[in-house]
């Protein structure tokens, strides 16, 4: 008896020492990782909006009700109608972005590793980004035209100045110290921007990102109601004409719903690319 509870207190202890197997970590879903309190505000805002405008606070002439709203972005969709509207609007943006980015980044890279560049760029850039894009609308159809030119110009050009500052920021904000180090270590030149001034400026250049796209739809909405055949901004203009609330409250959803999911786009990339860094807001 005494021999057989030996034998199994050896088995326990030896099987305690024993090396666990490593559990796989398991694997989420991006979405898993959305918060579902971050959803409830937008219900909230949806169920007032059905009550006020179902017991007759506000007017469906008004403000219509989201269920009609949705139900007018089913119709459209069945017809084709608002894809065709959809791809046009995200096709300015794609290309307005791509091109405001760029260069915003080539700006700020050559302003903030070249004194020289600092000297003709920075001062220019400061000038330039306190003068309302709006007021530049009547010259660039001037210069442009009314068609697609004028409008993807307009909304890159809004792009640039949250790129280029916040990346210039985060150019001159590197660590002297890090600098120092990568002499020390026999970097060249390239290899110190590589390795230690565009890490450095990487929060700075997606903060800039991420305020670019904010600005991006908003100019959007305004370009594409200054004679525009298509696109959502056409779409809403259109049914001014025809007095559709539902058309034009469902424009501003679309407007809303791609700036968020842009937005959260941007702050997945963000929480990706700077994952070494501590105390980053999760997404």
């Amino acid at each position: 008896m005494t021999t057989q509870t030996s034998s199994i207190g050896t088995r326990s202890e030896a099987g305690s020492l024993a090396p666990q197997p490593r559990r796989a970590p398991k694997r989420t879903h991006w979405w898993s990782r959305i918060k579902p309190l971050r959803a409830a505000g937008p219900i909230i805002v949806l169920v007032l909006w059905q009550l006020t405008t179902m017991t007759g606070l506000v007017p469906p002439t008004v403000l219509p009700p989201p269920s009609e709203v949705f139900t007018t972005g089913w119709e459209l969709w069945q017809t084709g109608e608002l894809q065709i509207h959809l791809l046009i609007s995200l096709q300015r943006i794609g290309y307005a972005v791509v091109l405001g980015v760029s260069i915003g980044l080539v700006l700020a890279i050559l302003a903030g590793l070249w004194k020289v560049g600092d000297a003709l760029i920075d001062p220019l850039m400061q000038m330039m980004r306190t003068v309302p894009v709006l007021a530049l609308v009547p010259l660039f159809i001037l210069w442009f035209g009314i068609g697609e030119p004028s409008k993807v110009l307009m909304i890159a050009l809004a792009v640039v100045f949250p790129v280029y500052l916040n990346t210039y920021a985060g150019i001159r904000g590197v660590d002297r110290k890090l600098m120092e180090v990568g002499t020390i270590v026999h970097l060249s030149s390239m290899g110190r921007i590589r390795h230690i001034v565009l890490p450095g400026a990487l929060p700075g250049f997606l903060t800039g990102l991420r305020m670019s796209l904010g600005v991006a739809w908003l100019i959007l909405v305004i370009s594409e109601q200054v004679n525009a055949t298509e696109g959502i901004g056409y779409l809403m203009n259109n049914a001014r004409l025809y007095l559709r609330t539902d058309v034009i409250v469902l424009g501003i959803l679309i407007y809303a719903l791609a700036g968020y999911l842009s937005d959260l786009l941007v702050r997945l990339i963000e929480k990706r690319a700077l994952s070494w860094r501590q105390g980053l807001e999760t997404v």
